[in-house]
């Protein structure tokens, strides 16, 4: 069996979950079949059963087009192309909306069963607006009419199942959940302590942590506002870049330099880093805090549990599938009226208390933190290993084929 995998991101290019879910499961599943990757960029490595193609563009074809049409045009660009050269794979797996026009392509064109996984949803994502303007009518309609066309719908939570369901005219029967996974052996605490000299933090103090995209799915502003509420002994270290547009780019900066007037505990760390230097991150932590307002599964969770850290995060999507209340960490609820409902969201000041209250009672209290953390990990290894995974996405596979 072959299995041709279509994404926006793979290594080196990687700036989100997705990426992180491709990276990982394109090497268990090449363990099992052969896997050919096409994804945006110039990559082209052969890896034993593992083959990764990158396609780029020529950038001076998008001179005189609108800055927020670009990224959707040039993903049309990338589409057609992975379809003009030949697929001889036996199924196709997309991931993401950018690669949706080419799952549908491949799926037409070479007659081949189509599998789509679900990071997120655009009916859920509406602040998407702001960053693609009218692309965001493209993201919607192509997401749509693949995920409608699509012979399965890989669903990385039963709350995105639930969501796929409801916003969908797709048959329950098509759409299953597999989660996300994570690698123990390479996400696992460590004793390297470079990251305190190199960025400043102090190591007697208990530290904060937030890793992630600056974009208002990630709820980062809301954590931002909930600082001056924290215990005044407990340090903030936000590991935040990326942002999806000017204007969160300077809310983020206007927030934080508010925060610092009054303490100076906090630590920005805007460049993206490497996974050492993350990993060290989540394992001198006295907690990791996930504020997302919207997250179908939530990676970012797995990794810091399986750095033996405790979660603070909010109670939405898939994150409720990851963290155990009570055992592996805290959620927080938004209230009924602040919930993203078909992506309007409400979210007031009494979220970002509610987040400090819960990092103070968890911080404060380092033995339980402590538990916490070897529960979290304990349910890493034992629930989303990523070996388990790709057998049930190849398994899934085999049904579609022989169909």
């Amino acid at each position: 069996m072959k299995a041709s995998i279509f994404t926006n991101e793979y290594p080196p290019h990687v700036y989100g979950g997705a990426g992180v879910h491709v990276d990982y499961l394109t090497r268990e599943l090449s363990k099992l079949i052969s896997v050919e990757v096409r994804c945006f960029g110039d990559q082209d490595i052969i890896n034993g059963n593992l083959h990764i193609r990158g396609f780029d563009v020529d950038r001076r074809m998008f001179e005189t087009c609108p800055k927020e049409l670009e990224s959707a045009l040039a993903a049309c660009y990338r589409c057609v192309a992975f379809n003009a050269m030949s697929i001889d794979s036996q199924i196709v797996h997309c991931h993401t909306w950018y690669t949706h026009f080419a799952g549908i392509l491949a799926k037409l064109k070479y007659g081949i069963p189509l599998v789509i996984t679900i990071h997120s949803l655009e009916p859920l994502r509406p602040w998407k607006r702001e960053q693609l303007g009218r692309a965001y009518d493209y993201s919607s309609w192509v997401e749509k009419s693949a995920i409608e066309m699509a012979d399965m719908v890989i669903a990385v939570s039963e709350e995105t199942r639930r969501d796929v369901l409801n916003h969908f005219h797709v048959d329950e029967t098509r759409v299953r959940v597999i989660y996300n996974g994570i690698d123990v052996d390479e996400y696992c605490k460590t004793c390297s302590r470079d990251i305190f000299e190199k960025y400043g933090i102090d190591r007697n103090k208990p530290y904060l942590l937030f890793v992630g995209r600056i974009t208002k799915q990630k709820g980062i502003i809301h954590l931002v506002n909930a600082i001056p509420f924290l215990d005044p002994s407990i340090q903030v270290v936000l590991c935040a870049g990326a942002p999806d547009t000017k204007e969160i780019a300077e809310e983020m900066k206007t927030s934080v330099a508010r925060v610092l007037e009054a303490r100076k505990n906090v630590f920005w760390i805007q460049e993206m880093v490497d996974k050492k230097t993350v990993m060290e991150l989540y394992s001198h932590a006295a907690a990791f805090c996930c504020p997302s307002i919207y997250e179908p599964f939530g990676i970012i969770n797995l990794e810091a549990m399986a750095c033996e850290t405790p979660v603070v995060a909010s109670a939405v999507g898939g994150i409720k599938e990851v963290v155990v209340p009570g055992e592996t960490g805290v959620l927080v609820p938004l209230r009924e009226e602040e919930e993203c409902t078909c992506g309007q969201t409400n979210i007031n000041g009494k979220f970002s208390r509610d987040l400090a209250e819960a990092v103070n009672d968890l911080i404060l209290n380092p033995q339980l933190c402590e538990e916490m953390g070897k529960k979290g990990r304990k349910r890493a290894e034992e629930i989303f290993s990523w070996h388990a995974i790709a057998e049930k996405t190849v398994e899934l596979y085999r049904s579609l084929i022989d169909q």
